[in-house]
């Protein structure tokens, strides 16, 4: 077997990609996309048909009224995200609006929404993870939409608070950035050799992982943001995995051992109090990368947003 064979033994693979050609060439169980993927596939020529799809689909739905690219956009993520839908057997990540990352019930108007576009085409909320930035507001928003049934996975997660208040808020799952750990560290640490056993990514989500375990908490841990395919592989047995292409690819095409996987044995303990906002921000603040890495990832993530948005005005 190819390492890509020997991971999917103990880690559930999901495509981190808006490309469907590379999600049906590795087979993964679930997708996940953002604004950055959505509007690199949108540039794409197979997908030109599809923005011009929901151009007239948003048109249609407010008749004499100017037609807001923001709306386009959800319509367009939904439409990727369904045909995506019909190549894996599990879920499709879809992301809320990164501009409104500190917008609690805005967010959870704008997940009921992208909700409502996928069961227009049949697709039940139980095929789709919404997600959403990992901010106070982000997870206090998940919180709710995870009572309705609608399940989430709380994204740009950098920091041990946010996986706490994750959990506690129920979320179904939480994807904890391994590279740009790795990337914060090595550029403000440059005297220091990171190798996969100091790796700052990876010991991050390692503990989580045991943290989540030994209180039994039911969270999805899912290591995200990959460099490299040694870091993928020091995370094998963690619960769900999302990996890029071109990774998948470099796991494919060797043979070679993997590390044993992740594994928690020891004595489980009662749940600590929940922590409160005012605790959040304090452990949260305590951690330059996370705060540095969190904002600037809601910042690119809305760069990107806009740039979509641009586009699509194109065809309006």
């Amino acid at each position: 077997m190819n390492q890509l064979e020997k991971l999917k033994q103990h880690t559930i693979i999901v495509a981190d990609s808006g490309d469907i050609d590379s999600i049906i060439a590795y087979q993964p169980e679930d997708a996940t996309t953002n604004p950055s993927l959505i509007y690199k596939a949108a540039q794409l020529p197979q997908y030109q048909q599809l923005i011009k799809e929901a151009v007239s689909a948003v048109k249609s739905r407010q008749p004499g009224k100017a037609v807001l690219p923001s709306a386009v956009a959800d319509y367009l993520a939904v439409s990727i995200g369904a045909l995506i839908l019909q190549s894996i057997p599990g879920r499709i990540s879809t992301e809320v609006d990164a501009r409104l990352s500190f917008a609690c019930d805005a967010s959870i108007h704008k997940a009921r929404e992208l909700i409502a576009l996928y069961e227009e085409r049949g697709i039940t909320k139980d095929r789709v993870l919404i997600k959403l930035a990992a901010t106070w507001q982000g997870i206090r928003a998940a919180e709710v939409l995870e009572k309705e049934g609608i399940k989430c996975n709380l994204t740009l997660l950098f920091s041990f608070a946010q996986a706490r208040a994750c959990a506690d808020a129920g979320v179904f799952l939480i994807s904890p950035f391994v590279g740009r750990i790795y990337d914060w560290h090595q550029k403000n640490h440059p005297d220091t050799l990171f190798t996969i056993d100091n790796d700052p990514g990876v010991a991050s989500v390692r503990k989580i992982y045991q943290f989540y375990k030994m209180h039994d908490y039911q969270t999805v841990v899912m290591g995200a943001s990959f460099r490299t395919p040694q870091q993928v592989l020091a995370l094998n047995g963690c619960d769900r995995l999302t990996v890029s292409p071109q990774l998948l690819a470099q796991l494919q095409q060797s043979e070679a051992n993997i590390p044993a996987p992740l594994a928690w044995d020891g004595i489980g303990q009662p749940k600590p109090d929940a922590i409160t906002e005012a605790e959040f921000y304090w452990a949260h603040n305590q951690d330059a990368m996370a705060v540095e890495k969190l904002a600037e990832g809601i910042r690119l993530f809305a760069v990107d947003q806009n740039s979509l948005e641009g586009l699509l005005m194109q065809y309006l």
